[in-house]
């Protein structure tokens, strides 16, 4: 298989993943050696699994290395250009699931030593700390507005070549920010792919004592990364980023 976009968005949105929702794993799962070490570790792992996420990217074919539809989004109604889209978002949805799936492998016997369906869950999707959708919703928009901002502020023309070697890096430390700050309402997924294509995988996956998907919330990790994507574009359009 030749290096392409799509397979660089598909196999670096599959890192993230792996590395992602594998930190969330070795906390909130019974018997693992990271058991209850919090949420410290669980950001710290998150911004690392961002940055090897876009470097594989990277190394597979994405010039890009979005990782995330929104990022994608942010950045067709930035340039007008929307034909990355119909490549890379579904890239990034089928690399998220089987991110997840690598993840469920990965600590296949501590699933059925962990009795709280809701750890089993968390895993694989994001849920709010106060269940409040339009809260929910406005937490989303406005982490992914930071994440896009932020990128925007990493990739800018005044840097020049400075932020080139750097810029995974600077991307980690953006999402390592955004978790430490404004992850404590709904888990910061800013991300669509990062949560539905790892809830597909808890729906599939025979997992012990799963519980439930809990789909009645899926729509809020979409719609609001998806505003803030949009809101983020439109800023880095006018102003010219």
């Amino acid at each position: 298989m030749q290096l392409s976009p799509f397979l660089g968005e598909l196999v670096g949105t599959m890192i993230l993943i792996l590395l992602g929702d594998g930190v969330v794993a070795n906390v909130v799962l019974k018997k693992t050696k990271g058991e209850s070490s919090g949420w410290i570790v669980i950001t710290t792992g998150w911004a690392f699994a961002v940055t090897m996420g876009v470097f594989v990217a990277k190394a597979f074919g994405s010039i890009d290395g979005h990782l995330n539809p929104a990022v994608t989004v942010a950045f067709a109604v930035a340039t007008g250009d929307f034909s990355k889209m119909a490549t890379y978002i579904p890239a990034q949805l089928i690399g998220a699931f089987l991110g997840a799936v690598l993840v469920w492998l990965q600590y296949l016997p501590h699933w059925a030593a962990t009795p709280d369906p809701g750890a089993k869950l968390a895993v694989f999707s994001t849920d709010p700390a106060i269940r409040h959708p339009l809260g929910n919703v406005i937490s989303e928009a406005l982490g992914t507005l930071a994440l896009i901002i932020g990128i925007a502020g990493i990739s800018a023309k005044a840097l020049g070549t400075i932020a080139i070697g750097l810029g995974p890096y600077l991307v980690g430390v953006l999402v390592w920010s955004i978790g430490l700050s404004l992850g404590g309402t709904t888990g910061y997924a800013i991300n669509p792919a990062r949560d539905l294509g790892p809830r597909i995988a808890h729906t599939l996956l025979p997992i012990p004592g799963k519980g439930s998907s809990d789909w009645g919330y899926a729509w809020v990790p979409i719609v609001g990364p998806i505003i803030g994507a949009i809101l983020g574009g439109l800023l880095i359009r006018w102003y010219a980023l």
